[in-house]
């Protein structure tokens, strides 16, 4: 018989093989989110887009990655598009204009990577 793992937060099993794309279900007209980790390093957060939904035009003080798992997206990161197709990955540095529009649905999985500045000596 086996071990049940207790689920760490987010919902994920620790040392268990996940399928991200089952994570998250597409929402006719939404955005759907669910965060799987959140430290002061940063966060990793799941989406599944509907077709034709978007995130506006913002900055964020920390380089994200943007790894499409199903379906396309375009970004414009500086005011340059960048078409991304399952199976792709994007860097959006820090503090740079960047947005998102769903193509058709998507699912990603976003790593926003905090720079955590050491403590300064005394």
């Amino acid at each position: 018989m086996s071990e049940q793992k207790n689920p760490a937060p987010g919902g994920l099993a620790p040392a268990a093989a996940v399928d991200l794309t089952a994570l998250v279900a597409y929402q006719d007209g939404s955005i759907v989110s669910r965060t799987l980790a959140k430290t002061s390093g940063g966060t990793v957060t799941l989406f599944a887009f509907a077709a034709g939904q978007a995130l506006s035009e913002h900055t964020a003080p920390f380089d994200a990655l943007v790894q499409v798992l199903e379906g396309r997206a375009e970004l414009v990161i500086g005011g340059e598009k960048v078409p991304a197709r399952a199976g792709e990955i994007v860097l959006m540095p820090a503090h740079v204009p960047h947005a998102l529009h769903a193509a058709e649905r998507f699912k990603m999985l976003l790593v926003m990577v905090r720079d955590v500045a050491p403590a300064k000596a005394g």
